[in-house]
């Protein structure tokens, strides 16, 4: 089983693996020591190289996404998920009925997108002041 430290990462036989630097990419990479590799059986499969270094590199964000996934398949959001259209979608659904996002009125991607940013901000106006409402507060 792989682990993620952050500062390391313990491969599928055990072995350590140092945090050595993160690249542009935001790829963290982790390095083995070379004498932990020396004797292993496994070495052809996991390194090629010279050195007998193995070297593995992940994404930052690498255990978040296999911490969402691993939720998704628990039976709590198995439970919730179908509430997504009742919530989320919703969101979209109303844009498009009730402000007119079917189709683009204007010419060009920025000026769309500013229409857009006014549209979504009002509608969070809207739903603030609903549940201020609701609340007590207004």
């Amino acid at each position: 089983m792989k682990t993620d430290r952050g500062s390391e990462f313990i491969d599928a036989n055990g072995f350590e693996m140092h945090y050595v630097t993160t690249n542009r990419e935001r790829y963290r990479i982790y390095k083995s020591d070379p004498k932990d590799c020396e004797g292993c059986p496994f070495l052809s499969q996991c390194t090629k190289s010279k050195n007998q270094e193995k070297v593995i590199t992940r994404h930052v964000w690498e255990s978040y996404k296999e911490e969402a996934n691993h939720i998704r398949h628990t039976d709590e959001w198995k439970k919730i998920y179908p509430q997504r259209k009742e919530t989320i979608e919703r969101v979209f659904a109303d844009a498009k009925e009730n402000h007119g996002m079917r189709f683009t009125r204007l010419k060009g991607l920025e000026r769309n997108q500013h229409e857009s940013l006014i549209i979504f901000s009002c509608h969070n106006f809207k739903k603030l002041g609903l549940s201020k409402k609701r609340l007590g507060y207004i």
